[in-house]
């Protein structure tokens, strides 16, 4: 069972003598001066470094990579990082696939766990890191590893953990006389009582597709549980049954209240955290990863007043869990020279060392990957969030099913947003998508 983020955080910060922060002295004295003294005579390298922290919102996590480049060089005799940004799904599935195939990827990029992580491995396109972990003595350090784990190697290493659940603003909370919800009903009621006081119940943007299935994954593991999403590639499961169906005729009950910020079909991403902050949403269900933006009092109206919740039970088999996991990270070229292999292992240092891993937290919100030792000076919302995600964790469906069927079930879904898809015909069209995948996969 996988273990969840809370827990191991809170085990580590019981644990002395934790040697995890010795690894943030990377870069020292020492070294510094052992690589300065040989440069004069190192033959100058390149490697390249593929990140997807392109976006407005991700320029501080932009800023820490581009400190652990430059610590890189200073390090390691004649390197130079030649930073590439892409944006985060065109490198998934586009560019990162077409270099796969070719065998010409970035020394290190981006990269997935799960099926795309086990589809490169496949490939032999992935550097084995499980002697490399070993030697810098990182191994253990890791909260989990489960999805760059493939037949008992480790080929990526998650940059942070995360979950997704619900933000709310406790001050309209109160306004309203609400409570946090428990169940569905509750759950509509309180969106009820917002939309009565010209209040936009849930603060969405949904021209990114994958942000409509972030809430979408949720509400069907929750009706038919998180075993379905196995079920669907294995076939036996179909997206059609009645438990599945439950989920999604959910979602079509707060597009059809009109709970969800209105023209959120023209919206990106950001625009929904844009709404939340601005103290104009009651709700907004995002990931852990969004609170860093929410509660920066030089960008939110309600930094005081954000709280997170789980989204509550709607009596189904998968009630009480939530989704979460350590699915994005870095991988490396399976095919390193020696000075590609000195650059990879620095990184790998520098980048996951507790310096890096807090300073990650504090400043982007996002969910350390190492156990962590000290929390101090850490955002009160991040102890909301980690108490929430305490509970069992189910991954990202897009860590399992094919690429086809998601692709059907994002276009799908703004179909029933725009009105021109029902419920009914949402899952009959995905499973129609599921079923040619697994007969191409077989």
């Amino acid at each position: 069972m996988k273990k969840t983020v809370s827990t191991l955080v809170a085990s580590a910060m019981l644990v002395s003598g934790l040697t995890a922060c010795g690894s943030s002295d990377t870069g020292g004295a020492a070294d510094k001066g052992g690589a300065a003294a040989g440069k004069d005579e190192a033959k100058p390298f390149t490697v390249s470094l593929r990140h997807v922290q392109v976006r407005d919102d991700a320029k501080l996590r932009l800023k820490l990579l581009e400190d652990v480049a430059k610590r890189m060089e200073e390090n390691v005799p004649g390197l130079k990082v030649e930073l590439e940004g892409v944006e985060d799904k065109v490198n998934r599935f586009e560019k990162l696939p077409a270099e796969m195939a070719a065998g010409t990827p970035p020394t290190i990029f981006d990269l997935f766990g799960g099926t795309d992580t086990q589809k490169f491995v496949k490939a032999g396109r992935l550097l084995d890191l499980t002697p490399i972990l070993a030697e810098l003595g990182l191994k253990d350090k890791f909260l989990n590893l489960d999805e760059f784990t493939v037949d008992g190697k480790i080929y990526g290493l998650p940059t942070a953990g995360f979950v997704e659940g619900v933000f709310y603003n406790k001050k309209i909370f109160k306004d309203l006389g609400a409570e946090v919800p428990k169940t569905w009903e509750e759950f509509v009621a309180v969106a009820e009582k917002s939309k009565a006081k010209n209040i936009t119940p849930l603060a969405f943007a949904s021209s990114d597709a994958w942000v409509i299935n972030m809430l979408m994954n949720t509400l069907w593991v929750r009706t038919a549980g998180a075993e379905s999403v196995n079920g669907f590639v294995a076939g036996t499961k179909k997206w059609t049954d009645g438990d599945v169906l439950d989920g999604f005729k959910k979602f079509e009950t707060l597009v059809k209240s009109g709970y969800f910020q209105e023209g959120n079909l023209g919206l990106k991403y950001a625009e929904q955290q844009n709404k939340f902050r601005a103290g104009e949403a009651a709700m907004l269900f995002d990931g852990s990863w969004a609170n860093s933006a929410v509660v920066d009092p030089e960008k939110s109206k309600i930094a005081n007043d954000v709280g997170f919740f789980n989204f509550p039970a709607t009596g189904g088999k998968g009630d009480g869990l939530i989704n979460g996991s350590f699915s994005n990270g870095y991988g490396f070229s399976a095919t390193l020279n020696d000075n590609e292999m000195k650059a990879v292992k620095e990184f790998i240092k520098i980048m996951y060392s507790e310096e890096m891993q807090k300073r990650q937290l504090k400043e982007s919100g996002f969910l350390p990957a190492l156990k962590i030792s000290d929390l101090s000076g850490v955002n009160p919302i991040v102890g909301e969030i980690l108490k929430v995600a305490n509970a069992k964790q189910f991954p990202a469906f897009d860590s399992v099913i094919q690429a086809k069927v998601r692709e059907a079930l994002e276009v799908s879904m703004q179909e029933m947003i725009g009105g021109k898809a029902t419920a009914e015909q949402v899952v009959e069209k995905v499973q129609k998508a599921q079923d040619a995948a697994n007969k191409e996969s077989k």
